[in-house]
């Protein structure tokens, strides 16, 4: 089996969400009409795998140059030394190939296999759960009367996620452009807030999105400790390894990193040496893919510690439900003013449904899980290439 064609297609769908000037997610008033790609490739005999990714990612620039260039004409079982030739041409992509880029042609390559095997991904992976405990994910703070505007506004929506089920729930606090951000005392007192509503039993997390120094990631990070919270996450930038390190030596609240930190599994393996974290972090789009993420998973279980996936996605969750060491899947974004649950036109079903207990089901059906409405991508596709 060989591939013989890849494809790209921007389509449109409609949004209530709009992006702050420093790129944060957040509700809109109004519905606009906003943009997704999808990646297709297609073998000899019609199977296709296919991936959803943000427009910039899937270009045709990208899928010329490196897509086409490395993929046609190949066996697309061979994931593993397809994923290798096309991160070799990272290096003189001038940043054209991003990791997001490799994860969506990685994550279609699974799909691929999965679907002509008749498998859902994370079997084809060797599946070790069909189910993975969810944690709720806030969207960074804002400014809006009743939405995420005050540490008693978190504190509301805290006990309305815990109402829907959620038995863990990670704060994203305030961020730049607002005019009060960044603040530890009100990072703190959110946290706070959070706690005493939801009572002790819930998990709590806060990623600090790699805005503070060591004095005050080391403030936030005691009063954490004091109100038990269960990891602190990108409080710093992630270019410091030696920041981490020092902050994981003074605090015993664990240290969860890197989030975002380029150099894929072989950077993750340099974070274990240095001590800098207590639980590895990687997801599907930022380390290239399902086959990076789990040699950092394995690569954490090694040294008996956990690995946490950052983000939603399918590819995500197919990974959650692949390995032992990974406690919780990351749902969200979520705000009071919008419904994660609804699902969205371009899909059929939603990749990770959550039951009553806060369980979220892998699709048994063959692929990735991502449930995409070929019609409709079809009916509102704006350009293909």
């Amino acid at each position: 089996m060989k591939i013989e064609s890849i494809k790209g297609q921007v389509f449109t769908f409609p949004s209530r969400r709009t992006s702050d000037s420093a790129g944060h997610s957040h509700p809109s008033d109004t519905v606009t009409q906003a943009k997704l790609a999808m990646l297709t490739l297609t073998a000899e005999d019609g199977t296709a795998g296919r991936v959803l990714a943000p427009v910039e990612v899937i270009r045709p620039f990208v899928i010329n140059s490196f897509g086409r260039k490395v993929l046609i004409g190949q066996d697309p079982m061979d994931r593993e030394r397809l994923w290798h030739d096309l991160e070799h041409w990272q290096r003189g992509s001038a940043g054209q190939l991003t990791e997001r880029a490799l994860a969506a042609f990685d994550q279609a390559l699974w799909d691929l296999a999965a679907r002509k095997l008749g498998l859902p991904v994370y079997k084809l992976i060797g599946g070790y759960r069909d189910k993975v405990p969810a944690y709720g994910s806030t969207m960074c703070g804002d400014e809006l009367k009743g939405g995420l505007s005050t540490p008693d506004e978190y504190a509301a929506f805290a006990v309305k996620l815990v109402q829907r089920g959620y038995k863990a729930i990670k704060l994203h606090t305030w961020m730049p452009p607002v005019s009060f951000a960044p603040s530890v005392e009100m990072d703190i007192k959110a946290c706070e807030a959070v706690r005493e509503a939801v009572g002790p039993d819930i998990a709590l997390m806060i990623d600090g999105y790699h805005w503070y120094s060591r004095m005050e990631a080391l403030k936030i990070g005691r009063a954490l400790e004091r109100l038990n919270f269960t990891w602190f996450e990108e409080m710093m930038s992630e270019q410091s390894i030696a920041s981490y390190a020092w902050l994981a030596g003074q605090l015993d609240i664990p240290i969860l990193g890197p989030e975002t930190a380029a150099g894929k599994h072989w950077t993750r393996a340099d974070w274990v040496k240095a001590g800098a974290c207590d639980i590895l972090r990687a997801g599907v789009p930022g380390v290239g893919g399902i086959g990076p993420t789990l040699k950092v998973a394995h690569l954490a279980e090694s040294f008996g510690m956990d690995c946490e996936v950052h983000g939603s996605s399918a590819g995500n969750l197919a990974v959650c439900a692949a390995i032992k060491n990974c406690r919780w899947y990351e749902r969200g974004l979520l705000h009071p003013f919008l419904d994660y649950d609804e699902v969205p036109p371009y899909l059929n079903s939603l990749w990770d449904p959550m039951d009553a207990d806060g369980y979220v089901h892998l699709s048994q059906k063959p692929g990735l899980g991502e449930d995409i409405d070929l019609d409709y991508v079809e009916a509102h596709t704006i350009e293909t290439y």
